[in-house]
């Protein structure tokens, strides 16, 4: 029997990189889940890997921003596998710029993205949660569920540069700890992964003039290349993350050996503390 057999998973921002590798990572272990990324190829690809692998999976297209997706997310993963037991939100990207520089909408943007988002989804949860909970235990048992609210470093410390991203991330550390006291009365393990660097797409090396389409905005990504040696070599394991690992840090939360965990947040960070 694997580890999350008869689980039903939602994972934001799933069609690539750490996303992607957090649904393979659950599905792997007996989970089915509701896949979903902005755009629909990338979305329709992780769901064919997965069930090409034995696993179970659809796709909800969308931005976590519009207004209905978290009803129908969660309401995606009733409707195809029956149930809900484990939400990671995980969606999000940088857009990154000095106070003096920063304008609303960067600002706005990123807070939404990071944290209004994952407001949205948990708030929608809480009935199909609440009433499966009290039909388990009208037959005596009793299901942990699982939240992991992604979080950064930036979160834990701050960042130059990073006003917008840092305080939305600091505020998904708050919303955890607060849903950890809400929620523990319907054994629901509510924590959180702070990742530091991992290598995706958006932490290359910023020479590459790399950037993303995020509904129509062209946003550049990278790190500058001087700064990317240098946060290697101040963390102990000597290198920057793999998408694989920061999903292993992200699956250790969902698993019936963290029933006893809430209200924390995991550092993975290769042993890099601020």
């Amino acid at each position: 029997m694997s580890t999350l057999d008869g689980k039903v998973a939602l994972v934001t921002g799933s069609g690539r990189g750490i996303g992607q590798q957090i649904a393979f990572k659950l599905a792997s272990a007996g989970a089915s889940v509701v896949v979903n990324d902005l755009d629909a190829e990338p979305a329709h690809e992780t769901v064919e890997k997965i069930r090409a692998d034995g696993g179970s999976a659809t796709a909800v297209v969308g931005s976590v921003l519009e207004d209905g997706f978290a009803e129908s997310f969660v309401g995606a993963a009733v409707e195809s596998f029956g149930g809900l037991h484990i939400i990671v939100n995980n969606a999000g990207f940088t857009w990154d710029n000095v106070i003096q520089k920063m304008t609303d909408e960067q600002w706005d943007t990123i807070l939404d993205v990071h944290l209004k988002a994952p407001f949205r989804i948990l708030r929608a949860a809480q009935p199909v949660i609440s009433a499966a909970v009290k039909a388990e235990r009208a037959e005596g048992t009793v299901v942990n569920r699982k939240v992991v609210n992604i979080s950064s470093l930036a979160g834990v410390g701050g960042n130059a540069g990073q006003a917008n991203y840092s305080s939305a991330k600091a505020g998904v550390e708050g919303l955890t700890r607060a849903l950890a006291k809400e929620w523990g009365r319907l054994a629901v393990n509510v924590n959180a992964v702070a990742f530091g660097l991992i290598s995706t797409r958006l932490t290359q090396a910023a020479d590459s003039g790399a950037t993303i389409d995020v509904e129509g905005r062209e946003i550049k990504v990278g790190v500058n290349p001087q700064l990317l040696q240098t946060m290697e070599a101040m963390i102990p394991l000597g290198r920057a993350g793999t998408a694989e690992e920061a999903a292993g840090a992200v699956y250790l939360l969902c698993t019936p050996e963290s029933d006893y965990v809430s209200g924390q947040t995991l550092l993975c960070a290769g042993g890099f503390i601020l």
